[in-house]
C-alpha cells in the first residue's frame, strides 16, 4: 500500500475507478390533481435499455455539474418536461443488481408535487411526456422497477395526506377548502367530515384568503386561499381523519 506524507498527496493521487460503483440515477415521482384524479408524470422512452416503454423522469447524476442531488432531479425534470415543480423532497433509495439491465444499479427516488399545466420534453431520449391516471398504471408496463418506486411514493403522499396539507401543492395556486378537502379525500381513499376537516385548517392558519371567488355553478361562490410560505412544513398533532 502507498504511503502519502499527507491527504493532499492522497487527494492528487487517488483514482476513483480503482473501484467498481453501481449506476446512480436520480428519479423524482411528479404528482398532480387534475380533473378529480391524482396523476403522475411519465415520459416515453425514445433508447435503450427499455425504449418504448414509459418510466419516471429521471436520468443519471452528472458529477462535473450537479451539486447535489436535489440538483440533479430539478435538471432532470427540467430537461424532460419542462418544468421545476414548487415542492420537492427526497423519497428512498433503490439499489439492486436487478433494477437496471447494465449493471448494479441505484437510483435516489423523489417525490414532487405541482399544479397541473402541459408539460413537453426537451432532451431526445424522450418520445413523449404525459400525466398518467395512478388508477390507470396498471394497464402499463413500465420501464425498471418505477411502478414499485410510484407506489412507495403514492403512500409517502397519503401520510403526508393525514398530518399536513403538503397535498395542496398539487393545487393551483389559489384553491377552495372544497378542492383541497377532495383532494385528502382521493389520497386517503375515504370521506372526510366537512365541518371538522375546514376547523382544523382554519385553526392551523396555514392558508390566506385571497379576497377572490369562484363559483362551481352549484352553489354560492366558494372562498379562494392560497398557502402561506411555509405552511407545507406544518405537522398536525393528530391527524385529519379524526
Amino acid at each position: 500500500m502507498t504511503q502519502y506524507a499527507d491527504e493532499a498527496s492522497f487527494l492528487a493521487n487517488y483514482n476513483r475507478r480503482e473501484f467498481d460503483a453501481p449506476l446512480l440515477t436520480v428519479d423524482p415521482v411528479l404528482f398532480t390533481y387534475h380533473q378529480a384524479q391524482l396523476k403522475v408524470l411519465l415520459v416515453e422512452r425514445s433508447a435503450y435499455p427499455e425504449r418504448g416503454l414509459w418510466g419516471l423522469p429521471g436520468g443519471f447524476v452528472q458529477i462535473d455539474t450537479d451539486i447535489s442531488l436535489e440538483d440533479t432531479a430539478r435538471r432532470k425534470l427540467q430537461e424532460k418536461t419542462g418544468i421545476i415543480p414548487p415542492y420537492l423532497e427526497q423519497l428512498y433509495t433503490f439499489g439492486s443488481n436487478q433494477r437496471d439491465k447494465r449493471g448494479w444499479a441505484v437510483t435516489v427516488a423523489y417525490t414532487a408535487l405541482m399544479a397541473y399545466q402541459e408539460c413537453a420534453s426537451h432532451i431526445e431520449s424522450v418520445s413523449d411526456v404525459q400525466w398518467q391516471p395512478l388508477d390507470q398504471l396498471n394497464k402499463l408496463t413500465l420501464a425498471f422497477d418505477h411502478q414499485q418506486i410510484i407506489e412507495f411514493a403514492r403512500e409517502r403522499l397519503r401520510q403526508k395526506a393525514l398530518y399536513s396539507i403538503v397535498p395542496a401543492y398539487a393545487l393551483p395556486e389559489k384553491f377552495t377548502l372544497p378542492e383541497l378537502q377532495q383532494l385528502h379525500e382521493v389520497l386517503l381513499g375515504k370521506p372526510l367530515q366537512k365541518k371538522s376537516f375546514r376547523r382544523r385548517i382554519e385553526e392551523a392558519e396555514l392558508l390566506i384568503d385571497t379576497g377572490e371567488k369562484r363559483s362551481d355553478g352549484s352553489g354560492r361562490p366558494a372562498v379562494l386561499y392560497r398557502m402561506k410560505e411555509g405552511a407545507g412544513g406544518y405537522t398536525f398533532v393528530r391527524n385529519l381523519e379524526e
